[in-house]
């Protein structure tokens, strides 16, 4: 398992992030205080809202290749 802080500054980069990790078969969680959502979900996440800190739990060891594709959305 690994975990990263991701934030989203806009509603296309929340479709880009869905669309890069819907490619990987492992499952993924976002939370914010006490909600928890699918991070293969666009409404879900864009429950969690814009500019806030929400991370990201990826449960998997092997992830490098997402953690890099994605850390241009790393907090």
């Amino acid at each position: 398992m690994n975990e990263m802080k991701i934030t989203f500054k806009s509603p296309d980069e929340i479709l880009e992030f869905v669309n890069t990790v819907s490619k990987y078969e492992f499952d993924m969680d976002m939370k914010k205080g006490r909600l928890v959502v699918d991070a293969k979900s666009i409404l879900g996440i864009m429950n969690l809202g814009l500019n806030n800190v929400i991370q990201l739990t990826m449960y998997t060891d092997d992830c490098a290749d997402l953690q890099e594709k994605i850390s241009k959305y790393a907090a």
